[in-house]
């Protein structure tokens, strides 16, 4: 083995046999710069050794997954301290993602956090905090509010620091202000006017106060790299060093008065700090969705042991316990109703106001409120596990992903202090040089100007603020955007794809018709058909005797029940044969039907399964079941369509069946007999024809077509299944959550267009502007601490989107 040489090992998933093993082995050796691979199939492993120059890890994952198998690895958040804009943001990521091991590291300059996804044979968070540790920054595991502790910790530091630093600048913002002919008339105390007076204010501002922007400054020249710090270190220091030599140069001077920068150099820090001071409260607003939803958590929980009710914490619940929930208090966790009968709001869950019915064996959803009832459940999932921490653990997912449209704004960032900086150099060449020549200070002011006026802050901030406010916004309504890729794409929509049961419809069929003859009464009719479809397990027959038990009619008793497959059923009672059936078990007795043919053709082209009954040997009626649809099914369609949607329903039911329903629920086109495993080819059709496809369903049995189409939307009461199915879980029930994800996303990002464009506005005139001698540098410090903060308000104005 040549010393230049590497040997990688891959924890690798999906293999079945000694031939999965044999194939990945026989792949990767295949691929370019490997000398020798050796994949263990006991071991789950692949031990590989290559050259690193012609090849590397993100190869060999690639070739593994090409081969229909998954490298093994783990995701972990961590909490980053010490970036100060999105120059250092980027570096954070482009140093991670270099790293041998990481599949994909993203660094969230609003949240301060970076998700890191890395195989765990090859690399562990040790070394990854290591690595942001060498850069100059700091990096803690996340966990729990950790963060938002440190966040209040620092916001407080921050507000000393500055308060400090304002009043150390005060006066030298008296002497300056009074320089002015219009502010003559303002007493200026003569000790404000000597140099050594003003050096000895603007001193501490400088080195100790501003000392944190020398320390990221210099972090960041030591990683080569440039950020916002930079820019406020060199422009302070050009100003408060020349006043300083200016000062030494006037000793012994006695004629004129010595025009020195002391203030501009303590203003300007001061007015950063404040501008920091409001991004920080006003980033803090910004995940306010994060700490909603754990606000709604219980705090205690009433539990039944040894026979005993006690008061415990809600982390001490385990999955089994009996747990007693009076009127008035929150579930504490997901679970079962074992005693008692109630109604929940789930408003805080679902965005549902109308509470809903629950008793014995209905599942209950922890954070939920007991509005009237006294109840004992059985916990079933705990912790983690919970309805709420999973959709905690979806929305802190998406607050910290970034959308594609954030890749200009890195970039941009990630390149724009050193060309700012080579701009201010060439300002103060062409100023000292042809505008005003041999005037250092009017030069070093211009200087100044430019390097403060372009700090690329307002550019990081752009995006993640407003997917953060709008992420959380939409989960506040029952909208779970998976990450910010989707919440960008749901925008751009323009075919929506419908599955029918349990997304149109209710997913349940119902007994929606009966028809008696003359020959007996109704309720002598639906006892004995009761009776009969009582003994059977069929769906249909069930959907019968419910509908007939909610009459609440006594039930006959049925003797010789006979199933009889693809005919029906029949029994007898008190002596009479009694057959319940289709047209063809009707035919076998012998029953007469031709009268109410028109009738059951009539019943099924509303897309209801209609039953023939007779006794013995005589038709006496008929009844029709149908999966109804849901009662906003329709108004959601046609909002869909008034957005200038496609609205196509996809079943696997009969032509003439989807085609009742789908008329009735008002979709533009009906697509058929389509079987779960070819949903996804349907879907792949609609994209070839230029359509871009939101498909949505249970996000369990559409699972194909929803990771096929460009958005896959999972209808359901947000279990962890359906999140883990579809880009976006609409935990409602409730089809009018489809515009409403889309209408989010629309706001959503016009509102990053919007950040985007002011940000780049911003710095795009501001350079000039202060090149030209037209800002004055405390001027400039003021707009560029503002524009930070006018992106993340303009952002949190989604937080009062209202649906």
């Amino acid at each position: 083995m040549s010393s230049e040489n590497k040997v990688a090992s891959l924890p690798i998933t999906g293999m079945t046999c000694a031939a999965c093993a044999n194939r990945i082995g026989k792949g990767l050796n295949k691929v370019e710069g490997v000398e020798e691979s050796n994949v263990n199939f006991a071991l789950e492993k692949a031990t590989i050794q290559y050259d690193p120059e012609r090849a590397d890890v993100a190869d060999f994952k690639k070739k593994v997954e090409d081969l229909g198998y998954e490298v093994k690895t783990e995701k972990q958040e961590f909490d980053i301290t010490g970036m100060t804009c999105a120059a250092c943001s980027s570096r954070i990521e482009k140093v991670l993602n270099k790293q041998e091991g990481v599949t994909e590291a993203n660094v969230n300059l609003a949240l301060e956090r970076a998700t890191v996804e890395y195989i765990p044979d090859i690399i562990d968070t040790k070394d990854i905090i290591q690595k942001v540790d060498s850069l100059g920054y700091g990096a803690t595991i996340k966990e729990g509010n950790e963060q938002t502790d440190q966040r209040e910790s620092f916001y407080e530091k921050q507000k000393r620091t500055f308060i400090l630093s304002l009043i150390l600048s005060l006066p030298l913002l008296w002497s300056m202000v009074s320089h002015f002919e219009f502010t003559s008339f303002i007493y200026l105390p003569e000790a404000l006017m000597n140099p050594w007076v003003q050096m000895a204010l603007a001193t501490p501002v400088q080195f100790i106060i501003g000392r944190q922007f020398y320390v990221g400054a210099y972090k960041a020249l030591k990683n080569k790299s440039a950020n916002m710090d930079v820019l406020v270190a060199l422009g302070t220091s050009a100003a408060y060093f020349y006043s300083v030599y200016l000062s030494i140069e006037s000793i012994g001077r006695t004629e004129g008065m010595v025009e020195l920068y002391f203030e501009t150099s303590a203003i300007l820090i001061t007015l950063i700090l404040l501008g920091k001071l409001f991004e920080a409260k006003a980033k803090g607003r910004s995940s306010e969705a994060i700490k909603k939803l754990m606000g709604l958590q219980a705090k205690t929980a009433l539990v039944i042991r040894d026979g005993e009710e006690k008061t415990i914490a809600l982390e001490e619940v385990v999955e089994g316990d009996i747990l007693v929930v009076k009127p008035g208090e929150k579930i504490p966790v997901d679970g079962e109703i074992i005693e008692g009968r109630t109604a929940i709001d789930e408003s805080m869950i679902t965005g549902e106001s109308v509470p809903v019915d629950k008793t014995v064996g209905d599942a209950v959803i922890g954070a939920t409120l007991n509005k009237n009832g006294s109840l004992k459940m059985k916990a079933r999932k705990v912790g983690k596990d919970t309805a709420l921490a999973q959709i905690i653990k979806v929305v802190e997912e998406a607050q910290g992903s970034k959308a594609p449209i954030q890749r200009l704004a890195d970039y941009i960032s990630g390149i724009f202090v050193p060309i700012v900086v080579v701009i201010a150099i060439l300002t103060f060449i062409v100023w000292i040089v042809w505008i005003e020549p041999g005037n250092v200070g009017e030069a070093i002011e211009k200087l100044i100007a430019v390097l403060v006026i372009a700090c690329p802050c307002a550019l990081g901030l752009a995006t993640p603020t407003s997917i953060m406010a709008g992420s959380g916004r939409a989960a506040e309504y029952g909208i779970l955007f998976k990450g910010g890729e989707h919440l960008e794409t749901t925008h751009r929509i323009t075919t929506v794809l419908l599955d029918k049961t349990g997304t149109v419809t209710n997913g349940q069929p119902v007994l929606t018709d009966v028809l008696v003859e003359d020959s007996i009464d109704e309720t002598t009719f639906l006892s004995y058909v009761g009776a009969v479809e009582k003994s059977s397990e069929h769906p249909l027959a069930q959907a019968i005797v419910e509908g007939i038990e909610e009459k609440g009619l006594p039930l006959a008793d049925a003797q010789h029940f006979e199933a009889i497959p693809g005919y029906g059923v029949r029994a007898e009672i008190e002596g009479d044969s009694i057959q319940i059936g289709t047209r063809n078990l009707m035919k076998q007795n012998g029953v007469d039907i031709q009268h109410v043919l028109s009738e059951m053709e009539g019943l099924e082209k509303q897309g209801k399964t209609a039953m023939l009954v007779a006794i013995n040997g005589k038709y006496v009626g008929m009844l029709a079941v149908a999966d109804t649809i849901k009662d906003t099914s329709e108004s959601a369609i046609s909002r869909l369509k008034e957005m200038g949607l496609e609205v196509v329903m996809i079943t696997g039911d009969n032509q003439r069946t989807a085609e009742a329903i789908g008329s009735e629920a008002g979709v533009d086109r009906v697509i058929a007999e389509v079987l779960p495993e070819d949903k996804a080819n349907e879907v792949l059709k609609l994209q070839e024809e230029g359509k871009v496809v939101a498909m949505v369903g249970d996000g369990i049995n559409d699972a194909p077509a929803l990771a096929v189409a460009d958005i896959g939307m999972a209808i359901g009461t947000g279990t962890d299944v359906a999140m883990e199915a579809a880009d976006i879980t609409l935990i409602r029930g409730d089809l009018n959550s489809i515009a409403d994800s889309i209408f989010m996303s629309k706001k959503t990002i016009k509102n990053i267009k919007q950040n985007l464009f002011w940000a780049f506005a911003y710095n795009t005139l501001g350079i000039p502007i202060a090149a030209i001698g037209l800002l004055a540098p405390w001027v400039a410090g003021a707009a560029m601490a503002f524009s930070s903060v006018s992106v993340v308000l303009n952002s949190l104005r989604l937080q009062r989107i209202k649906l």
